[in-house]
């Protein structure tokens, strides 16, 4: 894994977006979801870019994969809170499905990173398991 900054990858970079949006929907929800709804969808949307972040920190693909997992585990959560935002008409049918956009892009992106880090991680444990071989020949 190269040794750039995570706010050069493209998921935590459309999190990041996410994040605003999320804040920007939420901002007109009534006063009594303010500690329930709003302060959930919040939480989860930033702990997508955070578990990117995070992630990347830890200088293994194991580990990043497994954050990049969480993160994507936070994105079901966040669509399953503006699909019920949306019953309670707190959400306009528009925006819910801007976001729903947004959160099927970075949904992709995450599994294509996911996919990449996890065949990368493979050939090197193949590697790993070929230079063992000659090794002890």
């Amino acid at each position: 894994m190269s040794q750039s900054s995570y706010k050069d990858l493209i998921a935590w970079q459309k999190a990041m977006t996410l994040v605003a949006a999320i804040y920007d929907a939420t901002e007109g929800f009534p006063p009594n979801e303010q500690f329930g709804l709003v302060s959930q969808l919040r939480r989860a949307a930033v702990s997508v870019p955070s578990n990117i972040a995070e992630g990347k920190a830890h200088y293994s693909n194991r580990d990043f994969v497994r954050f990049l997992r969480h993160a994507r585990g936070s994105l079901a959560e966040i669509e399953t809170q503006v699909l019920i935002a949306q019953q309670r008409h707190y959400l306009p049918s528009a925006t819910a499905t801007k976001l729903t956009q947004q959160l099927d892009e970075l949904g992709r992106i995450l599994s294509g990173l996911i996919k990449s880090l996890s065949a990368s991680a493979q050939d090197s444990g193949l590697r790993t398991r070929d230079s063992r071989l000659r090794i002890s020949l």
